[in-house]
């Protein structure tokens, strides 16, 4: 379980959102068995789906995250919930690139940058919000604030960071967002472009020891903290929920899966739990198909 906390600063001008999510994201590691750069591409697409989940008003809303940037990673999705749920999974867990010159991990190189990041909202009306813009260089936090600038004109600074340990395992992990609230003055938006220059790598400042709270107010000293949300790694998939995923297929397919593999195996990409289901099980579900 990790905290979401909420404030405001420059006479609430200013929205700042920031979470130390290191526990969780260890926790989604060793679910997915993820390698290090996979890790921490996935660990940042987590921690800013959480924080985006923060906003919504009610607890079964939810928001999808998707970006494919035609590199290794393959396709990285995250869903996160009003309730503080989120979950998610890449398309190959067995990432481990660096930059040369730097020796830090190539979270871009694994993305890539030749296609998209879409974010969709379900506020329990008929259709989908989707907002949808091209990826500017896989790192996550530049692409997540050109996505806050261009789909929902809310200019931003985003820092996601995910620092991996030796052993794999993950040390320090966050995410910090900063938003400039309509109406906001000059002077403001020059403080923030400051801050934004002097702020440093929101895992670098959690390995240091500091707490959420300390790292608001050592770059916001005037800020209020009003919210705090709770934010956890868990998925809601269900034994039925897969059943019924079933009956969306051809009575056909259904029939084969029967003849040639005498039962059906499903796993969830986002947790890896496997649901079996037997020949009789699907018998049922084609009676139930043919009677409708």
């Amino acid at each position: 379980m990790s905290e979401i906390l909420i404030g405001t600063a420059f006479n609430d001008m200013v929205r700042i959102y920031c979470v130390d999510s290191t526990d969780m994201i260890e926790d989604v590691r060793k679910q997915h068995d993820l390698w290090p750069t996979a890790a921490a591409a996935l660990g940042r697409v987590i921690n800013i789906t959480a924080i985006m989940a923060s906003m919504l008003k009610n607890e079964d809303e939810r928001i999808i995250v998707q970006i494919n940037g035609g590199g290794p990673i393959g396709t990285i999705m995250a869903e996160g919930k009003g309730n503080g749920d989120v979950k998610g999974f890449v398309g190959d867990n067995e990432i481990y690139l660096k930059y040369e010159s730097t020796g830090k991990l190539a979270v871009g190189l694994a993305v890539g940058k030749n296609g998209y990041l879409s974010v969709s909202k379900d506020l329990g009306l008929k259709d989908f919000f989707t907002g949808k813009v091209e990826l500017q260089t896989g790192e996550i936090g530049d692409d997540f604030a050109y996505y806050f600038a261009l789909s929902e004109q809310v200019p931003s600074v985003v820092s996601l960071g995910v620092l991996v340990d030796v052993d794999n395992s993950i040390k320090a992990s966050g995410g910090l967002l900063i938003q400039l609230m309509p109406g906001c003055s000059e002077d403001v938006i020059s403080e923030v472009e400051k801050i934004a220059g002097e702020l440093k790598p929101i895992s670098s400042l959690i390995n240091e020891g500091l707490i959420s709270e300390d790292i608001i107010f050592k770059y916001f000293p005037d800020a209020k903290i009003y919210s705090k949300k709770q934010t956890r790694h868990k998925c809601d998939c269900s034994r039925d929920r897969f059943k019924g995923a079933l009956t969306t297929l051809s009575i056909n397919d259904l029939k084969e899966m029967i003849e040639e593999d005498h039962g059906a195996e499903v796993k969830c990409e986002f947790c890896n739990t496997t649901y079996k289901f037997n020949e009789e099980e699907l018998e049922s579900i084609v009676r139930f198909k043919q009677d409708v």
